[in-house]
């Protein structure tokens, strides 16, 4: 061994290289494939298209919006709105609704549910707080 000028393993390590290597333990056998990831929860939310605020889900959508004031019944807000596709709607209608923020009476009206992930468990009062937690130790 005192021969070679790197201490390499390879083919002409010696019994006595090995038997050290063997003492390391091995891999835990007690599972069976990979890690199960922990995934946080998702839920399913309608938020306004102009201010981004969350409604509850049961909600009469015939109002407007709280914080901003935009009509909740509008193509905006719809499903099914969709600026590529023909008068701006992906359902058959017989003819374009102009203003897209103003309240309609369109009967394809469905409100735009997302699905999110839940990835705070509490939410911050301000931006102050939520400044000061990130350094709390």
């Amino acid at each position: 061994m005192g021969d070679r000028k790197y201490r390499q393993r390879g083919y002409q390590d010696s019994d006595r290289d090995r038997e050290r290597h063997e003492k390391r333990p091995g891999p835990r056998k007690d599972y069976f494939g990979p890690k199960t990831p922990n995934m946080p929860g998702k839920r399913e939310v309608v938020r306004c298209a102009s201010c981004a605020m969350v409604f509850p889900l049961g909600m009469d959508y015939t109002g407007r919006c709280p914080r901003c004031g935009l009509e909740l019944h509008s193509c905006k807000q719809c499903a099914f709105f969709d600026s590529s596709a023909r008068f701006e709607c992906t359902q058959t209608i017989t003819a374009r609704i102009p203003r897209k923020d103003a309240k309609n009476e369109c009967n394809f009206y469905s409100p735009r549910t997302t699905i999110e992930r839940e990835t705070s468990t509490s939410k911050p009062l301000d931006a102050r707080q939520a400044f000061e937690n990130l350094f709390r130790k």
